[in-house]
């Protein structure tokens, strides 16, 4: 007799715990000399570990559910507690980090720039904290790292000033934020369609950044494909459908298009 067939859509199996999974990783990483590889990414985690000491999740952060290092960045998992202080005061806390190392740094040491994405979903544990945190929301939250967005926030920023760029997936947005948990309002969040090139990804996300600069972005966010744009006349095609959101601060610049009608505009003098 033929055995059933096991696996994923025939037979059940139980959830995996939900956790909070921070990914972090460096602009410009494969820039710096290659010498410099191994000392930025043992440094990475230091001055992670620096924030969230200060943001009080240092019991956390020692005791991770995983941690999966990605030779640029990392990617942690955590109690679905802390989300709330993950967005507040911990990006704000990495951006005074950040500061505090990048204006003491040497000619020969590395500046830094960080992008952290944000997720909550089911992960599976593993023997130890290296081997666990598979899973659909873990890969999305790497997705959302290497999103155009978030991407294109720190090459529109001020090197000098801005450290941090962060982008929170859809789920915690309406979990921690709407629902008034975190220590940040939602207006402080700006909506964008998070895509990464030559992958087949797009989702709802959320972009913050704790100290903007440069003239952060003119965002240029496509509309529901059929959508009627404001006013009268026929719908466009989704091509040309467009909503236009304009970032605090922003000072206008070159703008690019991306995809299917997303322009993004970095605020950026050339």
């Amino acid at each position: 007799m033929t055995p059933a067939p096991q696996g994923p859509y025939t037979t059940s199996q139980e959830l995996p715990p939900y956790r909070a999974i921070v990914a972090v990783d460096a602009r410009g990483f494969t820039d710096q000399p290659g010498r410099l590889h191994q000392s930025i990414s043992g440094l990475i985690p230091q001055l992670v570990e620096q924030a969230f000491t200060a943001a009080g999740l240092l019991d956390v952060w020692n005791k991770p559910e995983f941690f999966g290092p990605t030779g640029d960045g990392f990617a942690v998992g955590l109690p679905t507690r802390c989300l709330p202080f993950v967005l507040h005061p911990f990006l704000a806390e990495l951006q005074r980090v950040l500061a505090g190392h990048n204006g003491a740094v040497t000619a020969s040491g590395a500046r830094l720039q960080l992008r952290v994405s944000v997720n909550v979903g089911p992960v599976e544990d593993g023997p130890d904290a290296c081997l666990g945190g598979g899973g659909a929301a873990r890969n999305d939250t790497h997705r959302l790292l290497d999103s155009v967005p978030v991407r294109a926030v720190l090459a529109g920023s001020d090197p000098n000033v801005t450290f941090v760029s962060a982008i929170v997936s859809d789920r915690v947005y309406q979990d921690v934020l709407l629902t008034g948990y975190a220590g940040l309002h939602p207006s402080e969040f700006i909506e964008v369609p998070a895509t990464v090139e030559g992958k087949n990804f797009a989702q709802r996300a959320w972009l913050y950044v704790p100290r903007p600069s440069g003239g952060l972005a003119q965002l240029h966010l496509p509309s529901p494909p059929g959508g009627k744009p404001a006013g009268d006349g026929p719908p466009r095609s989704p091509a040309e459908s467009e909503t236009v959101i304009h970032a605090p601060g922003n000072q206008g610049g070159v703008a690019g298009t991306v995809h299917g009608g997303m322009t993004w505009n970095t605020g950026r003098p050339q």
